[in-house]
């Protein structure tokens, strides 16, 4: 595929790093996204926002017209929850990705659950546990009984996870009743909330949406973990899993992953590019596990490698991001 035509004068201020548990990836993130923009015929000038002296340039940047939209490739808290939005758009300079009330809801889970419900999506049956409630049901000693009602709900395979990670940051898979308070306590040392969710067995599998008012969504990729489980190594060790695309499935449950990754996109009110994984359990029937409004861009990220399928190569990617930010 050729490469899009671009604006003859855009730089791009591309955003990586920050402060969240997922710094690191951010940053191998940014080096992939800044080489294709580079590589696409993009002036780039890069910003961390852990510097306050970089977002001072960046605002000083903006202000003087020096760059004229920014690239997000940033993780977690302060880059997926709303937050930079909110600063660039107090900045005046159009960003990449999801405006500042979607990105609040796809990062929160317990959020972003709710509106897969409203909206009549398949997403595991779970229960919302503030830390709060924990602390107060410990010191009355009746915690055991609380988590016991959880529980009785969803049984006691269960998956724990804190309520705004990614990469599979604070969470933990439960076989036991027994072991379920020792995990929720582990999953609040990264959030002050936990949702634990009905753990269902199955195959994973993510697809991309691209798009503003009419998104379309990118070729269904199937990952298999080299571990068995798709954790922060075999999403981010070369060789920790693959990733079969177009997925080795049927159309009828291709489409119907692609119609629900599009649905989701909207029921979050999403923009620009989200990532929406699944887990097809043995009856061929997809649940929604979570939707990413900021996905990965290294070299082993699901993204790319969709759109590569699609007959988009990573430079051609990170200009059709940039043109949907301009829209």
């Amino acid at each position: 595929m050729g490469k899009p035509l671009i604006p003859e004068t855009c730089t791009v201020a591309l955003l990586a790093g920050g402060t969240s548990a997922e710094r690191e990836i951010s940053l191998a993130s940014g080096e992939g996204a800044e080489a294709a923009l580079r590589e696409a015929g993009f002036p780039v000038r890069r910003f961390d926002p852990a510097s306050a002296e970089d977002m001072a340039a960046l605002a000083a940047a903006a202000a003087a017209a020096e760059v004229q939209v920014a690239f997000l490739c940033l993780h977690g808290k302060g880059g997926e929850d709303g937050t930079i939005q909110a600063t660039l758009e107090g900045m005046g300079l159009p960003y990449t990705g999801s405006g500042v009330e979607a990105s609040k809801i796809a990062i929160d889970k317990n959020c972003a659950k709710c509106a897969y419900k409203r909206d009549g999506l398949p997403t595991a049956p779970w229960v919302y546990v503030e830390r709060d409630l924990v602390e107060r049901a410990r010191e009355h000693g009746v915690l055991g009984q609380v988590l016991g009602k959880t529980t009785e709900l969803l049984g006691e395979h269960v998956v724990v996870k804190a309520i705004e990670q990614g990469s599979t940051q604070g969470l933990f898979i439960v076989e036991s009743a027994a072991d379920l308070e020792k995990y929720v306590d582990k999953a609040l040392e990264f959030d002050d909330a936990v949702v634990i969710e009905q753990f269902i067995a199955g195959d994973e599998f993510t697809v991309a949406v691209l798009g503003n008012a009419l998104p379309v969504a990118l070729p269904v990729i199937q990952i298999v973990p080299k571990s068995g489980f798709y954790d922060f190594e075999a999403k981010y060790a070369p060789g920790g899993s693959k990733h079969l695309c177009p997925a080795p499935i049927s159309d009828e449950l291709t489409a119907r992953m692609k119609n629900l990754a599009v649905a989701a996109h909207l029921a979050i009110g999403c923009r620009g590019v989200s990532r929406t994984d699944f887990i097809v359990d043995a009856d061929g029937k997809p649940w929604i596990l979570e939707t990413n409004t900021i996905p990965g861009m290294t070299k082993t990220s699901l993204l790319p490698d969709a759109a590569r399928v699609a007959g988009m190569d990573f430079p051609a990617l990170c200009t059709r991001l940039v043109q949907l930010a301009l829209e």
